[in-house]
């Protein structure tokens, strides 16, 4: 059975998505990771003989997975694009779930803006990026602050030249 569901989750992966990742995981299933459309399929053995358990979810922000928000169970026999009409439709659905899950989604009308939880968030993680948004100063290398500060130490710096000069 192992060896069949191995083969099934690698056509099936060439069937959905043109860049994915199949790997097996513990239980004995195995997973189909679409990291560009950031969801994910798995396929187990079902409690029938010729029968795999589908469930498909979505991929967080960091790389982890989000638990899965829909399943199916399909025939193995039915064969790849059956399997595949399924896995569509959870995947469908798991879409679905991800915009309805969304604060201030769709239906509010206006553009989703991150609040100040989110912009902290991304300012400790330090790389650099507000969701998607580059930095509104990444193309400057020197602030005005600091060149300020480089005036003020340029002027303390002369100052002391000038009345060591006087003095000396």
């Amino acid at each position: 059975m192992s060896a069949q569901l191995r083969s099934t989750a690698q056509e099936l992966a060439d069937v959905l998505w043109r860049e994915h990742t199949v790997y097996r995981e513990r239980s004995g299933g195995m997973v189909i990771r679409g990291e560009h459309v950031r969801r994910w399929i798995s396929l187990a053995p079902a409690g029938g003989r010729d029968e795999i358990l589908v469930r498909a979810g979505r991929i967080l922000d960091g790389g982890t997975t989000a638990p899965a928000r829909s399943e199916a169970v399909v025939p193995l026999s039915a064969g790849t694009d059956v399997l595949a009409a399924a896995c569509r439709r959870l995947l469908a659905d798991a879409a679905a779930d991800a915009v309805r899950v969304t604060p201030g989604g769709a239906s509010s009308g206006r553009a989703h803006r991150p609040g100040k939880a989110a912009k902290r968030r991304d300012k400790q993680r330090g790389d650099g990026q507000r969701r998607g948004k580059q930095r509104r100063d990444e193309g400057r290398h020197t602030g005005f602050s600091s060149w300020v500060i480089l005036v003020c130490v340029a002027g303390v710096i002369a100052l002391y030249a000038y009345s060591s000069a006087m003095h000396g």
